[in-house]
């Protein structure tokens, strides 16, 4: 917290020399004073600051004047705009002690111990007994000794106790303002692998320097290694605001800015169903970022995704395993390999593959995981009696065209017609209604979307005052009732 000194206090350190004002603008000069005055004391900084401002180009050589804008400056937190105010007062009055002690203050608190030191011995020489002054001078020898401290145990390699005097310096208020101090302890942190607490500690960095393009350098390739790619290009395009010909930013700005534009495409792509063209795309973001695990393993994750979208089960397989590897704890790669071995009709690793990814779903707030994991186990069930894609022998993709091919090839095999024993027949008969069975569902659209679901519309505990259980004809029709008199002729679609 930093304490103003009131008028009364000011006037011990006044010479008679502050008593009058030179020129025909004394009084304009005074009501800013006394606006000024009457402003701060009410909170209104930025219009008290507004008089201060008139108050020093009417009288350029008031120190007086100087210290009490500085003291606005404190009070609207601007430390830095505070000091060449305090620094001027005490230019145009060396033994002013209160800007002196103030000016000491600021130092501290940023870490520059020599020139705090200086400014409290200076008070301390006209006014031994000042005890402010005698106790930041104790804080100042304190700080620069914990300095010490941090920069050898940096230099040995103990990040940790690094950290822990940096936190004394930082925390304990010695030292809020030390970009140094919060530089180094972000140092320790990237290299402990805790790059999150780096950026807490060096985003402040940025605004206590003047030009620290280097502190936005770095913030940037932290988000970018971190895959926040949008925040990784604000960061760099404030180090460019500062010199647009620095080379360092310039380089990285180009990278992050292709990845970036590559990133939104693809997934704007996607939004659009215009999922192979995605796919491409995420090809291109791995090429532009090798070096980088967070891109790579996002480039799978989201082509693991569009390959399923687009029908291709064995592929999605291959790339969604690739992806679970590279990142074990992905929940959507887990969910998109569940789809795809659903596309492959391989129900029992699809339950598996949600079950896990719903361990890693704690609060069990994912619908989709939810939804999914039900609709896996329900084919699962669906599967062990009859699934009508394997009967038919076609995936579950296939269209209306490829389906009734499949179900006349069969259908000409099994026909009852073509065997002779009566155990022959009676097993042909049993394979004829199933597949004339999985054609009535898959090309009735209806139909094949309640099945996809998980439901068996021919399974008379799905069909409300269903009949007698067992497998049978679509709606209750079985053409071999009449005693195998019936001639298998096919229908045309």
């Amino acid at each position: 917290m930093i304490c103003f000194c009131p008028d009364s206090i000011l006037s011990r350190y006044m010479g008679a020399d502050s008593i009058c004002v030179l020129g025909a603008t004394h009084v304009e000069i005074e009501h800013h004073l006394e606006m000024g005055r009457k402003l701060l004391a009410a909170g209104q900084l930025a219009e008290a600051l507004s008089h201060y401002h008139s108050a020093v180009e009417g009288d350029s050589k008031n120190y007086l004047t100087y210290y009490k804008r500085a003291a606005v400056f404190l009070a609207m937190g601007k430390s830095k705009s505070a000091l060449p105010d305090l620094t001027k007062s005490i230019q145009l009055k060396p033994d002013f002690l209160a800007a002196r002690l103030q000016r000491g203050n600021i130092l501290l608190k940023q870490g520059n111990t020599q020139e705090a030191r200086e400014d409290f011995e200076a008070v301390l020489q006209r006014s031994p007994d000042h005890e402010e002054a005698q106790d930041q001078l104790m804080r100042a020898n304190e700080l620069e000794e914990l300095q010490e401290e941090a920069h050898a145990a940096y230099h040995q390699g103990d990040y940790s106790a690094t950290i822990s005097l940096h936190e004394r310096i930082i925390e304990v208020c010695i030292s809020p303002w030390d970009p140094e101090s919060r530089e180094l302890r972000a140092e320790c942190y990237i290299r402990m692998g805790d790059p999150q607490k780096a950026i807490q500690d060096l985003t402040p960095t940025t605004r206590l320097r003047n030009d620290n393009r280097a502190a936005f350098l770095k913030l940037s390739m932290l988000h970018y290694s971190l895959g926040d790619h949008h925040e990784s290009l604000n960061h760099i395009r404030e180090c460019l605001k500062l010199d647009q010909d620095d080379k360092e930013c310039f380089s990285h700005y180009k990278q992050v800015k292709k990845l970036s534009k590559q990133l939104d495409a693809a997934e704007e792509l996607i939004q659009q169903d215009r999922y192979q063209e995605a796919i491409d795309k995420y090809e291109s973001v791995m090429k532009t970022e090798p070096n980088v695990p967070y891109y790579t393993n996002l480039a799978k994750e989201r082509i693991c995704f569009c390959l399923v979208k687009i029908n291709l089960a064995q592929e999605a397989i291959d790339v969604c395993s690739e992806a679970h590897q590279r990142d074990p704890r992905n929940a959507n790669v887990l969910r998109d390999r569940a789809e795809a071995y659903i596309l492959n009709q391989e129900y029992e690793k699809a339950v598996e593959d949600y079950l896990e990814a719903r361990e890693f779903d704690s609060e069990g707030e994912r619908i989709d995981l939810k939804e999914g994991l039900e609709r896996a186990q329900k084919l699962l069930k669906i599967s062990r009696k009859r699934d009508y894609y394997k009967i038919l022998g076609v995936s579950r993709n296939a269209n209306k065209q490829e389906i009734i091919k499949a179900y006349r090839k069969l259908a000409q095999q099994w026909h009852p017609d073509n065997f002779q024993s009566e155990a022959e027949k009676k097993e042909a008969e049993k394979k004829f209604i199933d597949i004339a069975s999985a054609k009535e569902v898959l090309t009735d659209p209806e139909m094949r979307q309640k099945f996809d679901a998980g439901e068996d519309p021919l399974d008379p505990e799905n069909q409300q005052g269903g009949g007698g259980g067992g497998q049978g004809w679509p709606y209750h029709f079985n053409p071999f009732e009449s005693g195998g008199s019936f001639h298998f002729k096919f229908h045309h679609n």
